[in-house]
């Protein structure tokens, strides 16, 4: 299963890092990762074959107009100095006049284009403003297009999407997976590389959170009948390992039995979570509250120590939860801060 996968890599990452990537500085390391760069940009052979859900994709020669669709995928460019022609619309947390994440239009701002082409996108795929960009591949290793959205998107231009199933890549597949079908897959290794040894330095400075039993759901306020645990094949999720986190062994026991991102949970069975030390949950305040004053929720250890982080959904966080290759150095002191505090919170 994958989320198996998922751990073992994630095991041989845990501790890791992570770096600012946008543009490169007039500095010396910045001249060897640009020397890297081009070293790797001449010794890319073609064709290139990319395997994924829906077969193969081909890349027969370099692309040179880069197009990025669903979560996140237009940060692989940035973060390897290329604009892309056009990109999807951000969907979720706090989002700029361009309709950008804030990391993302700071990359683009740094590369010296202050008005991107932005897809109107929010209510599926604009084939017809994709189309105008012209671009030579499609980038998309983090989304959910079905069968048919591929295929149509394929009569575009090559098109790179996930690898197994929708909405499951993680940070590193997404840079990885993006960065080959740009020609660049030694320069995305190399960021990703970069980010892991940022991450490792962050963690350094908070030991405390080795090992705490950590779960990310999704809770309303207005049905809490039923709540939603996000599992390890899920990037927010398994983004918990790369912070030190422990997943819980009743988490780790529903995704067992599930190829999905995400398990149903039924109130009545919110006992079955005791070993839940921390949360993370999207919402403010007044969820804590109600959690707290719920008898059946108010017995998972986290909600009865006020153990949870809650993130407000037209925040910056909330959206970078959700990490990518920019998202993650833009936004890892202040994640690692609340970390901290709610771990404080634990009896």
């Amino acid at each position: 299963m994958k989320f198996k996968k998922i751990f073992t890599l994630l095991t041989v990452f845990c501790m890791t890092a992570m770096v600012s990537a946008c543009t490169p500085k007039d500095t010396a390391d910045s001249k060897a990762a640009a020397e890297t760069g081009e070293a790797g940009a001449e010794t890319q052979e073609y064709p290139i074959v990319i395997e994924h859900a829906f077969g193969q994709t081909v890349i027969e020669e370099k692309p040179e107009r880069i197009a990025a669709i669903g979560w996140a995928n237009q940060d692989t460019p940035l973060s390897l100095g290329v604009v892309p022609v056009g990109v999807s619309a951000a969907n979720y947390g706090k989002v700029t006049d361009n309709m950008l994440h804030t990391w993302t239009e700071e990359a683009f701002h740094e590369l010296g284009e202050d008005k991107p082409v932005v897809f109107d996108d929010l209510n599926g795929f604009n084939y017809e403003e994709i189309s105008d960009t012209q671009p030579d591949v499609i980038l998309a290793a983090y989304s959910g297009m079905t069968q048919e959205e591929y295929d149509l998107l394929s009569q575009i231009a090559p098109v790179v999407p996930y690898e197994e199933q929708p909405y499951q890549t993680t940070w590193r597949e997404q840079t990885i997976m993006n960065a080959t079908g740009m020609g660049m897959e030694a320069e995305g290794e190399a960021k990703v590389k970069e980010v892991d040894s940022l991450l490792e330095e962050k963690l350094s400075e908070y030991p405390e959170l080795e090992g705490t039993k950590t779960a990310f759901f999704w809770i309303s306020a207005d049905d809490l009948g039923v709540f939603y645990a996000y599992l390890p094949t899920d990037p927010r999720a398994s983004f918990l390992f790369d912070l030190g986190l422990e997943f819980p062994d009743s988490i780790m026991d529903m995704a067992e039995n599930s190829d999905d991102f995400s398990v149903t949970i039924s109130r009545e069975n919110a006992d079955q979570l005791s070993d839940v030390e921390m949360m993370i949950v999207y919402g403010d305040e007044s969820l804590l509250e109600t959690l707290q004053a719920d008898e059946l929720l108010s017995q998972i250890p986290a909600i009865a120590n006020g153990a949870v982080i809650l993130l407000d959904s037209t925040s910056d966080l909330a959206a970078a939860t959700t990490p990518s290759i920019l998202s993650i150095p833009a936004n890892i002191d202040e994640y690692l801060s609340l970390l901290s505090e709610a771990n404080s919170k634990i009896n």
